[in-house]
């Protein structure tokens, strides 16, 4: 693989508007995530996730997630993503115009018990009937504590791959490795996503990080050296999951589309990426943990990237 990031061609999905408020004191009103939506596609940000079905009373910064979608136009759907884990969830988002759900599970049952209620091999065998229940929209696999479990500790790398490739997930377009709670490294990334992409039916892969022990663009990278298609990030490293004690905020958009270089993006954009993350960060009283935001507001104004 060429060492030019321009040249990788991998996507970077922004969500902040689904991960990166799981955690938040205070959620921005629906019409500020519309807003933001909006910015970020017109930036040429391909893919957001921008909301979840989970149980309003367990995650209410993400209550509105139907809201956030019905003042969506279906040409603006087409790029959005919601989290889903039952095929209720399906069937309810997809009557509202939803056409992009990310199935999740977690490869540890712990986890999953914790998260959703039940076990990992009764999540699997809702799939199916998750699949039948887009008609005809696009369901990706999302393999939740693909690497360490926050109650069992480490995971067993046969075990995602058993379950990627368990005949249950047939159907599902994409496969997300994720790094749930921040403690993986660059090699043990770059080794599930390949074996992942060997031995598991053919689908693009994605790669979900998290930058707690400080590796998430170095993550990223490997996962994406190994063949991921694409990596998700938040605005200012926001996130974490209410059910993972341990885990931080999500890698941040900015340090994951300086160090990857996506075609769309040039120095403008790029401080229009900042300006924006600033300013979302801002309205949640929260704090930025982006390194190349940081480096955007020096003052090393021969550096072309340097935001002005």
């Amino acid at each position: 693989m060429s060492t030019d990031p321009g040249s990788w061609g991998v996507e970077l999905r922004d969500v902040t508007l689904r991960d990166g408020l799981q955690l938040v004191g205070r959620a921005p009103s629906t019409g500020r995530k519309v807003e933001v939506v909006r910015e970020l596609l017109a930036l040429g940000v391909p893919s957001l996730e921008i909301g979840s079905m989970a149980r309003p009373d367990l995650v209410p910064t993400l209550a509105d997630t139907l809201d956030v979608v019905d003042a969506l136009t279906p040409g603006e759907l087409e790029r959005c993503w919601v989290w889903v884990a039952t095929p209720g969830h399906v069937r309810r988002a997809a009557e509202r115009g939803v056409v992009n759900f990310q199935y999740c599970l977690s490869v540890s049952d712990a986890h999953n018990r914790a998260n959703l209620g039940r076990s990992t091999e009764a999540s699997l065998d809702t799939v199916p009937d998750g699949v039948a229940a887009a008609g005809g929209g696009r369901v990706q696999l999302t393999l939740a504590t693909s690497f360490t479990c926050p109650f069992d500790g480490p995971v067993d790398p046969d075990e995602v791959v058993r379950i990627a490739a368990d005949p249950r997930t047939a159907g599902t377009v994409d496969v997300v490795v994720c790094d749930t709670l921040g403690q993986a490294a660059p090699a043990e990334v770059a080794s599930l996503v390949a074996r992942v992409r060997a031995e598991t039916p053919p689908r693009r892969t994605g790669f979900h990080g998290h930058d707690t022990w400080g590796q998430g663009v170095a993550n990223a990278l490997a996962a994406v050296q190994a063949g991921a298609e694409f990596v998700d990030g938040t605005l200012g490293g926001l996130g974490g999951c209410p059910f993972a004690p341990g885990a931080s905020g999500n890698t941040a958009t900015e340090d994951l589309l300086f160090g990857l270089r996506p075609s769309w993006l040039t120095p403008s954009s790029f401080a229009d990426v900042v300006r924006l993350a600033e300013r979302v960060v801002a309205d949640l009283g929260e704090r930025s943990s982006s390194k190349a935001a940081q480096g955007a507001r020096s003052r090393a104004e021969a550096f072309g990237w340097v935001v002005r």
